[in-house]
Formats: C-alpha cells, sequence, structure tokens
C-alpha cells in the first residue's frame, strides 16, 4: 500500500515542480521515448532470465502492494498455535498431535488460527517439520541443518525478482540516454530546419534522459525494496518456526521454547511477553469451550 503512495508523491512532486517552474505538462508526453525505454528494459531483463524467473516476478507485483501480512497479530497467533502443539506433544507424546498435522484443516487446534491456516508456505515449513520430529529418526541438529538448507534456498528464490527489478533499475538510466541520443540524431539531421523545430526535438530527446532517470530511482528501486521487505519477512516467520522447535527438541518446556521464538522476531512486529501470555491463555479458554 506504501509503495503507492510512494509513487503518488514522486509523480506529485515531479509534475507540480515543473508546471511551478513555467513547464507545460504536454511536453513530457512522448510516447515513442516510453516505448524505446520500457521496451530496452523488457527485452533485456526477459533476455536474461527464464520460465520460473519471470513467473516470480509475476507473483511479486501484488506481493508488492498490499500489507505485510506478517505483523503482530500473526506472530502472535503463530507462537499461541506452537504452544498448543507443542504442550499437547509434551502431555499426551508426539503421536497425539499427527492427526493435526496431516489433516490441518479438519484441526480443532488449526481452526483457531485461520490467519495460519492461509498461508500455504507457512503451513508446508510447519508441518513437514513436525512430521520429521514425530519420526524421531534424526536428531535436532540434523533437523537444524535441514531447515538452515531449505531457509536458505527459499530466500535465494524470493531474491530472484529483486535482483532483476534491481538490474532492470540500474540499466533505465542508461536506455534513458539511448532514447536521448537517438533524439540528438534525430535533431542533427534537421540542422536545416528553423530553430524553433530544433529546439522542439532536442528537448524531446532530454525527455529520454529524464524518463530514464525518473522510471529508475522512482518507481523501480521502491518496487524492488519494498519486495525486499517482504521476502525478509516471510523468511522471518519461518526462522521464528525453527527456532522454536529446536528449543522443543532440545528438552526446553513449551512456554520456554515459545520465548526463544519471539525472541528472535523483528521489534517492531514482536510481541510483549504479557501479550503473548494473554493470548495464549485466550486461546486455551477458548478451546477449553
Amino acid at each position: 500500500m506504501f509503495i503507492i503512495l510512494g509513487y503518488l508523491i514522486v509523480a506529485v512532486a515531479v509534475a507540480v515542480s515543473f508546471l511551478a517552474g513555467g513547464g507545460h505538462m504536454g511536453a513530457l508526453y512522448q510516447p515513442f521515448e516510453f516505448l524505446l525505454i520500457g521496451g530496452c528494459a523488457i527485452g533485456a531483463y526477459v533476455g536474461g532470465s527464464n520460465g520460473a524467473s519471470i513467473k516470480l516476478l509475476i507473483e511479486a507485483f501484488p506481493k508488492a502492494i498490499k500489507r505485510n501480512p506478517y505483523g503482530k497479530s500473526l506472530y502472535m497467533d503463530l507462537l499461541a498455535l506452537l504452544y498448543t502443539l507443542l504442550n499437547k506433544a509434551r502431555r499426551d507424546g508426539l503421536m497425539s498431535v499427527e492427526g493435526d498435522i496431516e489433516e490441518p484443516q479438519s484441526s480443532a487446534i488449526f481452526a483457531q488460527y485461520p490467519q495460519i491456516l492461509k498461508d500455504a508456505k507457512l503451513m508446508e515449513f510447519l508441518t513437514d517439520y513436525l512430521r520429521i520430529m514425530i519420526s524421531g529418526n534424526m536428531n535436532p541438529f540434523e533437523i537444524e541443518t535441514l531447515m538452515d538448507q531449505e531457509i536458505e534456498a527459499l530466500h535465494s528464490e524470493h531474491n530472484t525478482p529483486i535482483n532483476a527489478v534491481r538490474a532492470v533499475a540500474d540499466g533505465l538510466p542508461a536506455f534513458g540516454i539511448v532514447a536521448a541520443v537517438l533524439g540528438v540524431v534525430h535533431a542533427l539531421s534537421a540542422v536545416d530546419q528553423p530553430p524553433a523545430v530544433l529546439a522542439d526535438l532536442i528537448a524531446k530527446a532530454m525527455v529520454g534522459t529524464f524518463l530514464g532517470i525518473l522510471l529508475s530511482y522512482g518507481f523501480a528501486a521502491p518496487f524492488a525494496a519494498a519486495v525486499e521487505r517482504q521476502s525478509v519477512a516471510a523468511v522471518k516467520v519461518l526462522e521464528c518456526i525453527k527456532v522454536t522447535l529446536l528449543a522443543s527438541m532440545n528438552g526446553y518446556p513449551p512456554p520456554l521454547a515459545v520465548e526463544f521464538g519471539r525472541k528472535i522476531l523483528f521489534s517492531a512486529s514482536r510481541p510483549s511477553f504479557s501479550e503473548l501470555d494473554a493470548h495464549v491463555r485466550q486461546s486455551k479458554s477458548q478451546a477449553a469451550k
């Protein structure tokens, strides 16, 4: 949502300053300059990408526009869910949660946390490692290594569209220069025309440089930054699960294991100890009813 607001601020700032200086917006409307710069940027991206990279970039667009789903409320639900599952496993044995993780959609425990159920990647990560814990064939060090490798692979995958957009942002000013050079060539080929015609052609050429720089730093680079924030948040929630499950496997009781997970969260979205404790108590009372 903030990225749209940022785009509006950039556009308004450019337009108002240009008009205040006596300019005319019509002079900036050069569709062929847009076509040249945009076409070169898209072509360069497609030429250096594959189908998977393009698909990831398309999937990144709505994520950049939407509000970050990984906020305090989701983390409180996640930690309360982990507490409930680990407490049940500690009280009744790990096999007691097998039915919940095999069919989470019909589980009474998971039903209390619809935000968690909606996140397919989070659910896959959580249920897979609970399943591995139930199997009992791997020690905590082996599971930690496996978790780290999966998180690293996911992080690398998330960085694919980010790096692609940043490469495009870096190239846009150069494509703007290409557009300007072509415009100057056009102007020089019309050197026999009146000064007013030459001035108009040179002004159109300069628009190319302006558009390349504006699209790079005002639009493409902020988009890459917005997608990166979403990527970091998506990885952090998996790290929270990882730390909590590993603490449980190392013998810590559920309240302390959940505290391990809470401590690694970013301060902006980390619930306080009392907030989480109250939320867990509320979840337990709802489950009892």
